[in-house]
C-alpha cells in the first residue's frame, strides 16, 4: 500500500475553523455498504437502534499551547526572546514539549510564561525538549488554565489564533480526565439535549479514556504506509466498561465507537476472539486496510487529512474504494472538513 492511495483533492474553504453552533445542527453523513444519507447529527435518535452501544472517550483537552519569553545575558544587556511551547506528554521529571525556535534554547535556561508560570529547560532532543515547571500537581493545573491556550490543530492555527471560546469548543461536554493535547473531535458534536434524546431512544453510552497526544497531526512520512510506527497514547478501560461491552456483543447490539480515538483503544483492549478485556497502558496500534475489527460494528468521525492515519482507518474499515466514494460525495456535497467540521456516520 502506498501513501498515495490515501490522496485526494481537498478544497481549502472546506476546512471548518469554528464548529456548528449548536453543537448537534452539523451535519452528517451516514454510509454503509450500499448506501450514502445527508443527515444532521441532530438526526441520531431517529438513525440508530434501541440497545446500540455508544463508546465516549472522556478524555479532557488540556491548554497546552504556551507562549513565553527567555533571557539570556548578552555584551549589550539582558535580550528577551519570544518562545512559544506545545505541551506533549508529562515525563518523569517535567514535561516533553515542542518548542518554537528550538534551536536557540539551551539546557538550564529559564522559560517564563506571565507571573503564574515559569520551567527550565532540563533537556533538548533533535524534535523536542523536556521542561522542568516551577509548579506541580493542582498549582500547576491552576496557573496552566490561566497562561494556557487550547491546542488547535495545524490546519486550523495556521488560519487563526485560538481565543477564549476555544476553552469551550475545543472540548467535549463529557470530557472528564485530564491528560490530552488534541480533541476527540467526533464527541464535539454531542451536546446535552441530543444525549437525553439519544438515552429516551435506547441508545447506551459507555466511556473509556484516552489521552490524545499531538502525534496524531504528524504526517505520515514513508511511501509504504506498512511501515509507519504510530505514537503511543495512554488509555484505560475500566473492569466495568469492559463488562458492558462484552454484554452488549453477548445480547447482539451494535457497538459504535465516537471518534477514532476510541475505536484505537478498544481495538486494542480487545482479544482476538473480540472479548472487550479491562486495559491500561500505552497503544500505538495502526490501523490500515487488512486489519480485523474484533469488536467495532460502526464509527461516527469527522471527514480526516488527506494520507493520514485516519483516513487509512476508515478505509480499512469501509474498504477503500468505499471511502473514495464517500469522501468524493462529501467534497461535492460542501461538507465541512477536520476537527471543527461536519462528522460521518460509518455503518459495516
Amino acid at each position: 500500500m502506498k501513501l498515495s492511495d490515501f490522496d485526494f483533492d481537498l478544497p481549502e474553504h472546506l476546512i471548518a475553523t469554528r464548529p456548528a453552533r449548536p453543537r448537534s445542527s452539523a451535519r452528517l453523513l451516514v454510509a454503509d455498504a450500499g448506501t450514502i444519507a445527508d443527515r444532521r447529527v441532530s438526526d441520531l435518535p431517529q438513525i440508530l437502534r434501541p440497545g446500540d452501544l455508544l463508546v465516549l472517550n472522556d478524555t479532557r483537552v488540556i491548554p497546552a499551547r504556551l507562549t513565553g519569553t527567555r533571557t539570556r545575558a548578552t555584551p549589550q544587556g539582558d535580550a528577551a526572546a519570544r518562545i512559544e511551547v506545545t505541551l506533549l506528554e508529562p515525563a518523569a521529571d517535567g514535561w516533553q514539549a515542542l518548542a518554537r525556535p528550538l534551536r536557540k534554547l539551551r539546557v538550564g535556561e529559564v522559560i517564563r510564561f506571565g507571573d503564574a508560570l515559569s520551567a527550565e529547560v532540563a533537556e533538548i532532543g533533535t524534535t523536542g525538549l523536556r521542561l522542568r515547571f516551577d509548579a506541580m500537581g493542582e498549582a500547576f493545573d491552576a496557573a496552566l488554565n490561566r497562561v494556557g491556550a487550547m491546542p488547535l490543530p495545524p490546519y486550523i492555527a495556521s488560519l487563526r489564533a485560538p481565543d477564549a471560546q476555544d476553552r469551550d469548543d475545543y472540548q467535549t461536554v463529557w470530557a472528564r480526565h485530564r491528560g490530552a493535547v488534541a480533541a476527540p473531535t467526533a464527541s464535539l458534536h454531542f451536546d446535552a439535549p441530543l444525549l437525553d434524546a439519544l438515552a429516551a431512544r435506547g441508545v447506551e453510552f459507555v466511556h473509556v479514556t484516552l489521552h490524545v497526544g499531538a502525534g496524531t497531526f504528524l504526517p505520515v512520512k514513508v511511501d509504504d504506509v506498512t511501515s509507519h510506527r504510530m505514537h503511543a497514547e495512554w488509555g484505560e478501560v475500566t473492569d466495568d466498561a469492559a463488562a458492558r461491552i462484552n454484554a452488549a456483543r453477548a445480547a447482539g447490539r451494535r457497538i459504535i465507537p465516537v471518534g477514532t480515538t476510541a475505536l484505537r483503544l478498544i481495538e486494542s483492549a480487545a482479544a482476538a476472539d473480540g472479548t472487550m478485556r479491562a486495559f491500561q497502558g500505552t497503544t500505538d496500534i495502526f490501523i490500515y486496510p487488512g486489519h480485523h475489527f474484533r469488536v467495532t460494528d460502526g464509527l461516527m468521525t469527522n471527514f480526516h487529512l488527506p494520507k493520514s492515519t485516519l483516513l487509512m482507518l476508515v478505509s480499512a474499515l469501509m474498504g477503500r474504494e468505499r471511502i473514495k466514494e464517500i469522501y468524493a460525495h462529501a467534497v461535492a456535497g460542501q461538507y465541512r472538513f477536520f476537527s471543527y467540521g461536519d462528522a460521518s456516520l460509518l455503518l459495516v
